[in-house]
C-alpha cells in the first residue's frame, strides 16, 4: 500500500512539475511574442507617421473632420466623419499587414484635451495600457489644428492573438502532456488490473493447495495402513502410492512457500544461524538418494561453522532444489557440490555434466513457471517453480545467484550469501 501511495504521489508531482515547466515556457513565449509585437508596432508606427505627414487626400479629409469644416465638401459632417473613419481604418490595416500584424484593432485620433477627436466605430476611451500603442503625428495635421495629435491603436485581446501565433509551441506541448497523462493512466489501470488478477490468483492457489492437503494426507495415511496388510509381492503398489503422495505434498508446500515469499517481503524470519550442520546433513542424505539411482555425487565443505543471518529452512530448500535439478536434468551424470568462504561470503556451487543450456535460456530459467522446451514432451516432470523459489530465497538473504553453462558441457549454478564475522565463531 505504501508503495502504491508513493507511486501515485510521484506521478502527481511529475505531471504537476511538467505542467508547471510547460506553463513557464509558455509565459516566456508570450513575453517574447509581446516584445516582437512591440517592435512590429514601432515599425508600423513609423510607416503610419510617414504616410500621414504630408498634405494628401486622406490627411486633408481628416483635418476637415477634426475642424468640423464641411465647406469644401458637398455632403454633411456625419457622412464626412464616416468616410474618414473608413479610409483611415483601411490605411492603418494596410500598414499593419505590411509589418505582419493582422490582429483586430480600433483607433483614436485626438489631441490631449480631446478638443479634436476622431475614433473608429468600436473605439474604447479606456483601453488596457498593455494593449494601447500611441503614435504622435507630425507634419500637416498637427500644424493645421495647431495642437499635438496622437493616433492611438488599441488591440482587444492580445493574449489570444499571441497564443494563436505560438501554435507551434502551445498545441504540441498540450498534446504531449495529454499523451503522457493518458499513457501513465493506462499504465496505472493495467497495473491495478494485474495486481487484482495476481491477488485473485494467489487466493485461488492458496485455497486450492490447502484443500488438496486433506485428501493427500488421507491417501498417504490409507496407503500406510494398507501396506501393513498387503502381502510382500503387492507392497510395491502401496510404496508407489506413498511416493506419489509425498511428491504431490512437496509440490503443494513449494507453491505455498513461493506464494508467501512473493506477497510479503518480511515473510522469512532472519536469525543468527550456523548453516554448516544443515548443509552437511543435506549432502549425506543426497548421497544416499544418488546411490539408489546410480548417480555419482561428491561434495566439498569447508571446516568450521558458517555463521550468517537467515533461515535454515529456506536455505535448505534452496540448496535441495539445486541438487534435485542437477540430479533430474543432468541425465545421470556426476553431480558435485562445493561450498567455500570467499571475502566474507559463502559460495555454494552445484555442478553437473548434463546437456547444459544456451545463453538465452540462462536468462529465463529463474522466471516463475518457465521450463526449457524439450519438444512436444518433457522428459522430466515439473512446474518451473524450483529455480524461481531459489532466486527469491537468495534475494531475501541479500545474496546473488549466477549460472555458468554451455550446451553439451553441463551446468554450474552458484549462490553467494553474506556471512557474519566471516562465517567463523572465532573471529
Amino acid at each position: 500500500m505504501n508503495r502504491r501511495v508513493l507511486f501515485i504521489a510521484l506521478f502527481v508531482i511529475s505531471i504537476g512539475g511538467l505542467a508547471f515547466v510547460q506553463y513557464r515556457y509558455l509565459r516566456i513565449g508570450l513575453s517574447l511574442a509581446r516584445l516582437q509585437f512591440a517592435r512590429q508596432i514601432s515599425d508600423a508606427g513609423a510607416d503610419i507617421r510617414s504616410g500621414l505627414y504630408a498634405n494628401n487626400q486622406l490627411t486633408y479629409l481628416l483635418g476637415s473632420v477634426l475642424e468640423r469644416d464641411s465647406t469644401r465638401f458637398n455632403t454633411g459632417m456625419d457622412h464626412m466623419r464616416d468616410a474618414s473613419r473608413h479610409f483611415l481604418e483601411d490605411y492603418l490595416k494596410e500598414k499593419l499587414i505590411d509589418n505582419e500584424i493582422d490582429a483586430d484593432f480600433t483607433f483614436e485620433l485626438m489631441t490631449r484635451d480631446s478638443s479634436y477627436y476622431l475614433a473608429s466605430a468600436a473605439g474604447n476611451r479606456r483601453p488596457d495600457p498593455r494593449s494601447a500603442y500611441p503614435i504622435e503625428l507630425d507634419g500637416y495635421l498637427p500644424e493645421r489644428v495647431g495642437q499635438r495629435l496622437i493616433l492611438q491603436l488599441q488591440f482587444a485581446d492580445l493574449t489570444t492573438y499571441f497564443l494563436l501565433q505560438l501554435n507551434g509551441l502551445t498545441f504540441p506541448s498540450l498534446l504531449f502532456l495529454a499523451g503522457i497523462l493518458i499513457a501513465v493512466l493506462w499504465v496505472l489501470r493495467t497495473y491495478y488490473w494485474q495486481e487484482r488478477t495476481i491477488t485473485t490468483t494467489h487466493e485461488f492457489i492458496n485455497n486450492l493447495t490447502h484443500e488438496l492437503r486433506t485428501p493427500v494426507f488421507s491417501i498417504s495415511l490409507a496407503a500406510k495402513i494398507l501396506r501393513e496388510k498387503l502381502p510382500e509381492e503387492e507392497k510395491p503398489l502401496a510404496d508407489t502410492i506413498l511416493q506419489q503422495t509425498a511428491r504431490v505434498s512437496g509440490h503443494i508446500d513449494q507453491v505455498l512457500e513461493l506464494g508467501n515469499l512473493e506477497r510479503a517481503s518480511g515473510s522469512i524470519p532472519m536469525e543468527p544461524i550456523n548453516l554448516a550442520p544443515a548443509l552437511r546433513q543435506q549432502c549425506e542424505q543426497f548421497v544416499a538418494l544418488c546411490d539408489l539411482e546410480g548417480i555419482r555425487f561428491t561434495h566439498t565443505l569447508p571446516d568450521g561453522p558458517l555463521q550468517m543471518n537467515g533461515s535454515v529452512f529456506h536455505l535448505e530448500n534452496a540448496v535441495s532444489n539445486l541438487l534435485d535439478n542437477a540430479r533430474k536434468y543432468g541425465k545421470g551424470s556426476p553431480v558435485h557440490l562445493e561450498a567455500r568462504r570467499d571475502s566474507g561470503r559463502l559460495l555454494i556451487s552445484v555442478k553437473d555434466q548434463g546437456p547444459g543450456m544456451a545463453a538465452a535460456e540462462q536468462r529465463r530459467i529463474f522466471r516463475k513457471y518457465y521450463r526449457i522446451p524439450e519438444g512436444d514432451r518433457q522428459e522430466v516432470r515439473g512446474y518451473g517453480l524450483g529455480l524461481s523459489y531459489v532466486k527469491t530465497v537468495v534475494d531475501r538473504h541479500r545474496g546473488k545467484i549466477r549460472v555458468e553453462s554451455e550446451p553439451g558441457r553441463g551446468t554450474e549454478i552458484t549462490i553467494e550469501l553474506p556471512l557474519s564475522n566471516h562465517g567463523s565463531e572465532n573471529l
